[in-house]
């Protein structure tokens, strides 16, 4: 069985990283605009996501949900000769996931200890 588009692990992470920064973007990204040298009021609009940072989180989460179900508790199904029928591919697939969570789960918890780190 062929994995689509829509059913695919690397789909739903690349969602998650999206939709994380997202998230951030109120409170990280200005602070990364200014690292990189970019300055004016203009920043302090960025501060209107922040009413929609729960969205953002919870469609983030769904996301990593739908990703680690798909990894993990889902069977794989797949013909011999396909790329996902190798172990060694799910294995950097799971890896990989724990690595974008642990990257997104960082971003949108930002706002906690971002106050901390800059003082």
């Amino acid at each position: 069985m062929e994995q689509s588009v829509r059913t695919s692990p690397v789909t739903t992470m690349i969602g998650s990283v999206v939709t994380g920064i997202a998230a951030s973007a109120c409170c990280l990204g200005p602070l990364v605009l200014l690292a990189l040298g970019v300055s004016g009021s203009w920043i302090g609009n960025l501060s209107a996501m922040e009413a929609y940072r729960p969205v953002f989180v919870g469609i983030t989460l769904i996301f990593l949900g739908l990703a680690f179900r798909k990894l993990y508790r889902r069977p794989q199904a797949c013909a011999v000769d396909k790329p996902c029928a190798r172990p060694d591919n799910l294995r950097k697939q799971r890896i990989l996931l724990w690595l974008v969570s642990i990257f997104v789960l960082a971003m949108m918890s930002f706002p906690w200890y971002g106050p901390w780190l800059l003082d």
